[in-house]
């Protein structure tokens, strides 16, 4: 998912072309996915990336720009996106194959929805923009989902590869320092 506008980033560039230790957040995500056992990746674009259209090199799905959710749920409607599908957001920069293959691991059916204890996004000092309540904790999500057909179950992960989504100046340093 790499449609993204990045108001709150105050960049003058598209979100998913944001450098994060001096490479674009989407290629980091896409060098994890291709040294990850995922077989086939498509971007999701929309009209407020089209540069980063431009920039990826993979097959792209336009969608209306309406926001994640609804672009999502464009994207999944796509004849080309089959189930189960790994569905990653652009501002992971710390992602890695290791922990995209866990998420495929913890996967068994129907759809996986991943989330980090917001305790952990606080302890990092990344934003918290939106949280549930899942069995008593509070969570985050943490824009890698598997979306299949079939029941919903959550998968808790406090790792901070996948609890860094950029979304701010403030992010991009704490995953800078956390790089090296």
């Amino acid at each position: 998912m790499c449609g993204g506008k990045g108001t709150r980033l105050d960049f003058d560039g598209e979100k998913p072309l944001f450098p994060v230790d001096g490479e674009p957040m989407v290629d980091r995500v896409l060098a994890a996915l291709a040294d990850s056992r995922v077989d086939r990746v498509s971007a999701v674009v929309s009209p407020h990336a089209p540069e980063t259209a431009a920039h990826v090199d993979c097959p792209t799905v336009e969608t209306p720009g309406e926001g994640y959710v609804a672009d999502l749920q464009h994207a999944l409607a796509d004849e080309r996106v089959g189930r189960p599908v790994l569905t990653v957001a652009a501002d992971l920069p710390l992602l890695d194959a290791e922990a995209v293959d866990g998420v495929l691991d913890a996967h068994e059916s129907g759809s996986l929805t991943v989330a980090t204890p917001t305790f952990l996004k606080s302890a990092l000092g990344v934003s918290v923009d939106t949280t549930f309540v899942h069995e008593g904790e509070e969570l985050a999500p943490a824009g890698v989902n598997v979306v299949g057909d079939g029941p919903d179950r959550t998968a808790v992960r406090d790792d901070a590869r996948l609890a860094v989504n950029v979304n701010r100046r403030e992010d991009a340093e704490v995953a800078e320092r956390l790089l090296h």
